[in-house]
């Protein structure tokens, strides 16, 4: 019986996603609607995604136009952008918010590095959890007589291509958006 990375495959997929989601959520100096995908705001007495609430579109380079869908969350909107953390001053004229993207200054890209690089060590760090459990299972099989140490073996290196692999993806990610941040 040979072990099955069909899971691991996934969850190694999951968290490769999750991390390029986190990449989308850090500002490069260009308006992004997907800047604002983490900002939550307060509407009908409960905390909901901004995207639920108002559609955001990219009108230019250093703008972001917010249109609520329902006007009368116009000022929860602005609220909830102004104490996000991504340091955005957004301003209403009762219709719409507009969210000027200011161009970063140099220690701000530094600082956005700094954040990136944690952002894929906790994908590093999520990827050899994947790993240990795959192969903590692996290793319980063989000593229950049902992997010989061989599949054993050939799973091991199976799962250590699939890491090397994710790490590669993680990298490229990471170089990317670091081009991308660097980038005046």
């Amino acid at each position: 019986m040979a072990i099955d990375l069909s899971q691991a495959t996934s969850r190694m997929k999951q968290s490769l996603d999750h991390l390029h989601e986190e990449l989308k959520k850090i500002r490069t100096g260009r308006a992004n609607p997907g800047m604002l995908d983490g900002v939550m705001i307060d509407a009908y007495g409960q905390s909901m995604p901004l995207k639920h609430a108002a559609s955001v579109v990219a009108v230019d380079g250093q703008l972001l136009q917010v249109t609520p869908f329902d006007p009368s969350n116009l000022a929860a909107i602005s609220i909830a952008i102004s104490e996000s953390s991504l340091g955005l001053n957004p301003s209403d004229d009762g219709h719409v918010v507009r969210v000027p993207v200011p161009p970063l200054t140099e220690d701000r890209r530094r600082e956005l590095v700094k954040s990136l690089n944690e952002r894929a060590e906790e994908a590093r760090v999520a990827l050899r959890n994947i790993r240990h459990d795959v192969l903590k299972d692996a290793k319980s099989q063989q000593q229950n007589g049902e992997l010989s140490e061989d599949e054993y073996n050939r799973a091991d290196k199976q799962l250590g291509e699939l890491m090397d692999e994710h790490h590669r993806q993680i990298d490229n990610a990471l170089s990317t958006k670091q081009a991308e941040l660097m980038t005046v």
